[in-house]
C-alpha cells in the first residue's frame, strides 16, 4: 500500500495547480499590455519609460503572451532568478503564465514558492526513494533552503533539475525578503509533515479528505494569501483569514479529485473518501462497472455537492482582493473549477472517460473573471446548471439545492450584475413597482420552489440607467427593444461597447 499511495500528494498538487482545461490562463490585462508593447516593440517601451515584456517561454508568439514578464529598467534579474523562471515554465504550464502576471515583487516570491513545493513534491514522488529515506527528508526539506550547497542527485523524476539545481533556487529564496522567507519555510515545513503523514494512509472520513486536501492544496492558498499581504499589494486580513484561504484551495483541489476519478483508478490511487463511496459500492473500483452506473451518479452528486460548500468562501475571499493581477490569479482558476463542476454534475462520463470543459469555454471564462461582479454572474450561471440537472431521486438532491440557492444569493447579494458581459448575466426579468420603479425579478432556486418563484429587489443604478415605465404596465412587467433582459442587458452592451 506504501507503493501505491506514494504519488498521492504529488498528483493532487500538480492538479491544484494546473486545474484542468485551464492550460494557458492569464490575466487580460496583461495580455493586451503585452501585444501593445509587442508590436511597438520593447526598446520602445522603454525609451518611453514605459514597462517592457520580457519572455522566457520557448511558446509561439501567441501563447508566449501568456508567459511574458512584466521589467522595468530597473528591475534587471540576476542570473540565478533568470534560471528559475526557466524552471518554472519548464515544470508548469498554466501556473507559471499566471505567476508571471504578477505585480511587482510578489512576481518572483510566488516564482520561489511554486518551485520550492515543487522541488518538495519531486521527492514525495520518486517512488525509487525508499521511506526510511522519504520521510526524514520530507519533514526536513524546510532546512535545506537555509543549506547553500544543498542538493539531490539520485532522482529518476521529470523534474528532478529542481533538486539537482536547488542551491540555485535555494539561493535566490535567501535573496527574498526576510517576511516572503519566513512565509515559505513556514509553508513547506507543514506540507512535508502532511505529505509523511499521508503516505501510507488512504483517506477515509470526510473529515480526513478535507485534512488531507489542506496539506496538499489549501496550504498553497494560506502561503500565497500570506504573501499577498505581505507585499502590501493586499490587505492584512487577506493573510490572516486563514479559513478562507484554506477553501479555496480545497474547492480546487475536490474538483480535480471528483473529474480524475477514472484516470486515477487507472494509474492505482484513490482520492475519494470511503465514508462517501462506501453507501454506493463495495469498493471503489465498482463504480466505473456499467451495471453500477445509478449508484456511483449518486456518490458523484454528493461529491460534487461536498466541494459547493466551498464557494461562498471563495466569493468572500474574492471580493477582498484589491489588486488586479492578483485578483486574475486567484479567480481564474476558481472560475474554471465551477465550470468543471458543472460538467461533471450527474454525468455518467466521469466514470467512462474525460470530463473536460471546451477551450473556447476556458478561454472567455479567463477573459470574463476580471472582477467580482463577473465572478459572481459565472457563479450564478454554472450552480444554476447544476440545480437544472438535480434527479428527484438523487439522494443528495436535497443538500445539492440549498448550497445552490445560497451561492445564488450570494452571487445578487449587491444587487444584480453591473459592468460584466451580457452573455453572464442569468435569466433575470425587469418589473415595475406600483410606482412605477423598476425592480429585478430574480429566481429562487431553492427546495420546494421548483425555479418557479421570483423575489424582487431594487436594482443599484442610477435613474439614468432606466427608461421609464408607463403605468399601467398590463402584466407589471417592463419591456424595451432588447428583450425580458430589459435594461440590465441594454447597461451590458454598453459595458461590453467600452
Amino acid at each position: 500500500m506504501a507503493a501505491a499511495n506514494c504519488k498521492v500528494a504529488v498528483s493532487l498538487f500538480k492538479r491544484t495547480l494546473g486545474l484542468g482545461p485551464a492550460q494557458k490562463p492569464g490575466s487580460p490585462r496583461s495580455l493586451l499590455a503585452a501585444g501593445r508593447l509587442q508590436e511597438r516593440g520593447p526598446q520602445q517601451g522603454l525609451r518611453e519609460g514605459r514597462p517592457a515584456h520580457q519572455c522566457f517561454s520557448h511558446q509561439p508568439p501567441a501563447i508566449c503572451r501568456l508567459h511574458c514578464v512584466s521589467v522595468s529598467p530597473q528591475d534587471s534579474m540576476s542570473a540565478g532568478l533568470r534560471t528559475c523562471y526557466r524552471y518554472l515554465n519548464q515544470t508548469s504550464r498554466s501556473f507559471a503564465a499566471v505567476i508571471q502576471a504578477l505585480d511587482g515583487e510578489l512576481r518572483h516570491a510566488v516564482c520561489i514558492f511554486y518551485l520550492v513545493l515543487r522541488a518538495l513534491d519531486t521527492v514525495e514522488d520518486d517512488m525509487t526513494i525508499s521511506l526510511e529515506t522519504k520521510i526524514p527528508m520530507l519533514h526536513n526539506f524546510h532546512t535545506y533552503l537555509y543549506q547553500a550547497d544543498w542538493r539531490f542527485t539520485e532522482s529518476k523524476e521529470k523534474d528532478r533539475q529542481v533538486l539537482e539545481d536547488f542551491p540555485t533556487i535555494s539561493l535566490e529564496f535567501r535573496s527574498l525578503a526576510v517576511v516572503y522567507q519566513e512565509v515559505i519555510a513556514d509553508i513547506c515545513h507543514k506540507m512535508g509533515l502532511g505529505m509523511a503523514e499521508f503516505l501510507e494512509n488512504r483517506v477515509e472520513s470526510l473529515l480526513e479528505w478535507d485534512k488531507y486536501c489542506h496539506y496538499v492544496a489549501g496550504l498553497v492558498g494560506i502561503g500565497l494569501s500570506r504573501l499577498f499581504s505581505a507585499s502590501e499589494l493586499e490587505d492584512a486580513i487577506v493573510g490572516e483569514d486563514r479559513r478562507l484561504s484554506n477553501s479555496m484551495g480545497l474547492f480546487l483541489q475536490k474538483t480535480n479529485i471528483i473529474r480524475d476519478y477514472l484516470e486515477d483508478q487507472l494509474d492505482g490511487r484513490e482520492f475519494w473518501p470511503r465514508e462517501v463511496w462506501s453507501k454506493y459500492g463495495k469498493k471503489l473500483s465498482d463504480l466505473a462497472k456499467p451495471e453500477n452506473i445509478v449508484p456511483a451518479v449518486q456518490c458523484l452528486n454528493e461529491l460534487v455537492t461536498n466541494a459547493l460548500q466551498h464557494v461562498p468562501d471563495v466569493l468572500l475571499y474574492l471580493s477582498r482582493l484589491r489588486n488586479q493581477s492578483v485578483f486574475n490569479f486567484c479567480a481564474i482558476p476558481q472560475v474554471m473549477a465551477i465550470a468543471t463542476l458543472a460538467a461533471c454534475y450527474n454525468n455518467q462520463q466521469v466514470f467512462k472517460g474525460v470530463v473536460k470543459i471546451r477551450k473556447g469555454q476556458a478561454v472567455t471564462l479567463m477573459m470574463d473573471a476580471t472582477n467580482i461582479q463577473a465572478v459572481r454572474a459565472i457563479m450564478y450561471q454554472y450552480v444554476n446548471e447544476i440545480y437544472q440537472k438535480i434527479p428527484l431521486t438523487d439522494p443528495s438532491s436535497g443538500r445539492t439545492q440549498n448550497i445552490v440557492s445560497t451561492v445564488q444569493k450570494l452571487s445578487l447579494s449587491s444587487g444584480p450584475p453591473t459592468g460584466v458581459p451580457s452573455r453572464l448575466l442569468p435569466h433575470l426579468s425587469v418589473m415595475c413597482d406600483a410606482a412605477g420603479r423598476p425592480e429585478l425579478a430574480v429566481p429562487e432556486l431553492g427546495p420546494g420552489l421548483g425555479g418557479g418563484a421570483h423575489r424582487t429587489v431594487t436594482p443599484p443604478l442610477g435613474p439614468e440607467t432606466f427608461h421609464q415605465c408607463s403605468p399601467p404596465c398590463g402584466s407589471n412587467r417592463c419591456s424595451d427593444d432588447f428583450g425580458s433582459m430589459g435594461v440590465f442587458q441594454k447597461q451590458a452592451a454598453v459595458d461590453d461597447a467600452e
